[in-house]
């Protein structure tokens, strides 16, 4: 086999210090759907991606940790129902770049449980309320 063809992401990992807190802030405050748990082990849909949780036993390194970006259709909805839940965000939403199409990426960042940095983003034309259909085949979804 000299070729092969690279899938999505299916998955990714995170550290958490406290397992318990996680899978309580992951299912209630951001609304993800557990797809199954076992020990210190927990694995969210999100719309098809997977996010695994795994205990950080009382501490987390979050050197070399990325910051997972959550689409949304709109982030200043997304971002008045966090904050009512509970979500601290770093700032509001914000204009990152805006394309010559006249369509803008938005973005606003917040903290999970143990600090490490997670963020809402949004593809819209002016001022991030009105999805533009960029890339419609990523899914979307939808805070419970």
């Amino acid at each position: 086999m000299d070729q092969f063809t690279m899938g999505p992401v299916g998955q990714i990992s995170r550290r958490v210090s406290d397992i318990e807190a996680a899978v309580q802030w992951y299912s209630d405050v951001l609304g993800f759907a557990m797809l199954y748990r076992f020990g210190d082990l927990a694995f969210f849909d999100l719309g098809g991606m997977r996010l695994f949780l795994t205990s950080g036993e009382g501490e987390t390194d979050v050197r070399g940790e990325s910051v997972i970006y959550f689409r949304v259709d709109d982030i200043h909805a997304t971002h008045t129902l966090l904050t009512e839940r509970g979500v601290s965000f770093i700032g509001a939403p914000h204009l990152i770049y805006q394309h010559e199409t006249g369509v803008g990426e938005w973005m606003a960042f917040f903290h999970d449980p143990d600090g490490q940095t997670l963020a809402i983003l949004s593809q819209a034309r002016g001022d991030g309320n009105v999805h533009a259909a960029i890339a419609p085949e990523l899914p979307r979804r939808t805070a419970r």
